[in-house]
Protein backbone atom coordinates (compact mmCIF):
# COMPACT_ATOMS: atom_id res chain seq x y z
CA UNK A 1 0.00 0.00 0.00
CA UNK A 2 1.30 3.22 -0.76
CA UNK A 3 2.24 5.97 1.60
CA UNK A 4 0.27 9.13 1.64
CA UNK A 5 2.57 12.02 1.44
CA UNK A 6 2.24 14.25 3.96
CA UNK A 7 1.05 18.42 3.09
CA UNK A 8 3.33 20.89 3.01
CA UNK A 9 0.94 22.66 5.28
CA UNK A 10 1.12 19.46 7.80
CA UNK A 11 4.34 19.34 8.31
CA UNK A 12 4.45 23.22 8.81
CA UNK A 13 1.83 23.06 11.49
CA UNK A 14 3.60 20.31 12.93
CA UNK A 15 7.17 22.43 13.28
CA UNK A 16 5.48 24.98 14.44
CA UNK A 17 3.96 23.63 17.03
CA UNK A 18 7.35 22.29 18.52
CA UNK A 19 8.99 25.27 18.16
CA UNK A 20 6.34 27.01 20.03
CA UNK A 21 6.51 24.04 22.45
CA UNK A 22 9.92 25.14 23.16
CA UNK A 23 9.45 29.19 23.69
CA UNK A 24 11.45 29.92 20.11
CA UNK A 25 10.83 32.97 18.07
CA UNK A 26 11.01 32.43 14.32
CA UNK A 27 13.63 34.66 14.52
CA UNK A 28 15.74 32.08 16.39
CA UNK A 29 14.91 29.44 14.46
CA UNK A 30 16.25 31.38 11.53
CA UNK A 31 19.26 32.25 13.01
CA UNK A 32 20.33 28.85 13.69
CA UNK A 33 18.92 27.63 10.68
CA UNK A 34 20.74 30.73 8.92
CA UNK A 35 18.10 31.40 6.92
CA UNK A 36 15.45 34.72 7.83
CA UNK A 37 12.34 34.50 10.13
CA UNK A 38 10.15 35.04 6.82
CA UNK A 39 11.78 31.88 5.73
CA UNK A 40 10.78 30.27 8.86
CA UNK A 41 7.10 31.35 8.25
CA UNK A 42 6.95 30.33 4.92
CA UNK A 43 7.98 26.63 6.21
CA UNK A 44 5.09 26.75 8.45
CA UNK A 45 3.08 27.89 6.13
CA UNK A 46 4.01 24.93 3.91
CA UNK A 47 5.21 27.03 1.26
CA UNK A 48 8.97 25.88 1.27
CA UNK A 49 9.80 21.88 0.90
CA UNK A 50 11.73 20.51 4.00
CA UNK A 51 14.80 18.83 3.48
CA UNK A 52 16.09 15.95 5.23
CA UNK A 53 19.18 18.84 6.31
CA UNK A 54 16.53 21.13 7.55
CA UNK A 55 14.93 18.19 9.15
CA UNK A 56 17.93 17.48 10.86
CA UNK A 57 19.23 20.71 12.12
CA UNK A 58 15.56 21.34 13.01
CA UNK A 59 15.99 18.28 15.28
CA UNK A 60 18.67 19.74 17.10
CA UNK A 61 17.26 22.89 17.36
CA UNK A 62 14.17 21.66 19.21
CA UNK A 63 16.44 18.87 20.97
CA UNK A 64 14.34 16.04 20.14
CA UNK A 65 15.43 12.76 17.94
CA UNK A 66 14.82 13.07 14.10
CA UNK A 67 12.40 9.89 14.60
CA UNK A 68 10.15 12.04 17.07
CA UNK A 69 9.76 14.92 14.22
CA UNK A 70 9.81 12.24 11.63
CA UNK A 71 6.72 10.58 13.42
CA UNK A 72 4.72 13.94 13.72
CA UNK A 73 4.52 14.67 10.40
CA UNK A 74 3.59 11.52 8.94
CA UNK A 75 0.31 10.46 7.83
CA UNK A 76 1.27 6.70 7.97
CA UNK A 77 -1.46 4.87 9.88
CA UNK A 78 1.05 2.99 12.45
CA UNK A 79 3.10 6.04 13.17
CA UNK A 80 0.11 7.98 13.95
CA UNK A 81 -1.48 5.59 16.15
CA UNK A 82 2.52 5.46 17.86
CA UNK A 83 1.57 9.32 18.49
CA UNK A 84 -1.74 8.10 19.83
CA UNK A 85 0.13 5.71 22.39
CA UNK A 86 2.59 8.13 23.53
CA UNK A 87 -0.48 10.68 24.35
CA UNK A 88 -2.78 7.96 26.32
CA UNK A 89 0.13 7.27 28.10
CA UNK A 90 0.42 10.09 29.98
CA UNK A 91 -3.50 9.79 31.06
CA UNK A 92 -4.67 8.09 33.89
CA UNK A 93 -6.88 4.87 33.53
CA UNK A 94 -10.62 7.23 33.52
CA UNK A 95 -9.14 9.90 31.29
CA UNK A 96 -7.72 7.51 28.99
CA UNK A 97 -10.92 5.73 28.87
CA UNK A 98 -12.99 9.34 28.32
CA UNK A 99 -10.26 9.95 25.64
CA UNK A 100 -10.47 6.32 23.73
CA UNK A 101 -14.81 7.02 24.32
CA UNK A 102 -14.09 10.33 22.68
CA UNK A 103 -11.95 9.02 20.21
CA UNK A 104 -14.48 6.43 18.82
CA UNK A 105 -17.50 8.60 18.88
CA UNK A 106 -15.48 10.85 16.34
CA UNK A 107 -14.22 8.32 14.40
CA UNK A 108 -17.73 6.88 13.92
CA UNK A 109 -18.89 10.65 13.27
CA UNK A 110 -15.96 11.15 10.58
CA UNK A 111 -16.12 8.02 8.79
CA UNK A 112 -17.90 7.87 5.16
CA UNK A 113 -21.35 6.88 5.60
Amino acid sequence: MPVKQPSPRHIGRQLAKFRLARNLTQEEVGVRLDIGAEAVSRLERGQVDLSVAKLLQLADIFQCPAAELLMAISTRTQDQAQVITALLDKLSDENRQFTLEMLERMAAHLAPK
